[in-house]
């Protein structure tokens, strides 16, 4: 079938605006936040808010008791609900729950990004057709379309069944990079080493690693595991953000893997970081890899290592779920840098769309 003839004629949000079932949604606190405030802004009413069995503690949220699951089926019958899944996980235990709740009830997980305020609707789809599809065309096997297709259709309708249809091993990602070759590296965005850590299993030849890492308290963990280290490679841990140029930024200080970068505005979380650019860290020396997850601040990052890329061609992996458009926008920009790289999709078991990389050989 064409790719084309398998996009929906409607849209999840459009769907629920029109739709004579009780919308309730499943988890509270940030990503409820994000959703409720989407399905306000398309006139879709949430009648209550409820959470797994065995972990209803009596408290509210938005003003409603918290229901458990239990009791929200009662009180409206599961063929009666719709239920919006506002939460995410990767664990087995977590993804199989939510498959049980699929059987059970008609059940979505809005797409709503980490950054930016762009949602994937059937219009933002038809904006950006001929990006999308010029994107499909350049992916190098038939894996990655299928990843592409699915996590597309995903996003249009909140189906989970696609993002199970869209999963790949993490050790695919790792045999298209070579990664047993590397040798020096930069990881743009290392949180607390984590990553770090699992370069250094996977790359016996590793001589080098930049870690940039902007958030204190992450870059506290990540500076005591590189102190600590005692093994051949080299780790530089650099308290900065990865960006287009060297200046100062306003940033998110959660202390998580959500802090990022900020709108002009500030908050009470809002600190001054420093920003670098991958260029003006590498400077003139040779790379063999660079690793984007930088919590919607990747296409500045690619920008700001442009030269490195043209000039040292390195394998890259870039988180391509952040925003809306990084799907499509990223890969296009890649290849403006440096036009021969090949590119895949790889996407690790995750509800919602996360953990979806971008691998460029």
């Amino acid at each position: 079938m064409n790719f084309f003839d398998r996009i929906p004629t409607t849209d999840l949000w459009n769907y629920l605006a029109s739709t004579k079932k009780t919308v309730v949604m499943y988890g509270m606190g940030n990503g409820a936040d994000k959703i409720l405030s989407v399905c306000q802004s398309h006139g879709i009413d949430i009648a209550d808010f409820f959470a797994s069995d065995g972990f209803v503690r009596g408290h509210s949220f938005h003003g409603k008791t918290v229901l458990s699951y239990s009791a929200v089926k009662e009180k409206y019958g599961a063929e009666n609900i719709i239920a919006l899944l506002s939460f995410g996980s990767s664990l087995p235990n977590v993804l199989e729950l939510f498959k049980r709740v699929n059987q059970e009830c008609e059940m979505y997980a809005p797409d709503v990004p980490v950054c930016g305020r762009e949602i994937f609707t059937l219009d933002f789809f038809n904006a950006h057709k001929k990006e999308i599809l010029a994107v499909r065309d350049m992916l190098e096997d038939e894996e990655s379309r299928r990843i592409y297709d699915n996590v597309i259709l995903y996003k249009l309708t909140g189906k989970i069944s696609y993002l199970f249809n869209a999963e790949s091993e993490k050790d695919e990602t790792f045999e298209l990079l070579e990664a047993k070759n590397f040798k020096v590296c930069a990881d743009l965005g290392a949180y607390n080493g984590d990553t770090l850590r699992e370069l250094l299993e996977i790359s016996p030849l590793l001589e080098k690693a930049y870690a940039m890492e902007p958030d204190r308290r992450n870059f506290k963990k990540l500076d005591a595991f590189c102190s600590a280290y005692e093994g051949q490679t080299q780790l530089i841990p650099i308290n900065a953000a990865a960006w287009s140029e060297d200046t100062t930024l306003t940033f998110g200080d959660e202390g998580n893997r959500n802090s990022g970068i900020f709108a002009p505005q500030k908050t009470a979380k809002a600190v001054e970081i420093t920003a670098l650019s991958p260029d003006s860290v590498i400077k003139d020396e040779g790379i063999d890899y660079i690793k984007y997850d930088i919590e919607g601040a990747e296409r500045e990052a690619l920008l700001g290592s442009a030269k490195t890329i043209a000039r040292c061609r390195p394998a890259l992996l870039v988180s391509a779920y952040h925003k809306s458009e990084d799907i499509f926008a990223l890969p296009l920009l890649v290849k403006s840098i440096y036009p021969d790289y090949r590119l895949y999709y790889r996407r690790y078991p995750y509800v919602p769309a996360w953990d979806l990389n971008l691998i460029c050989i």
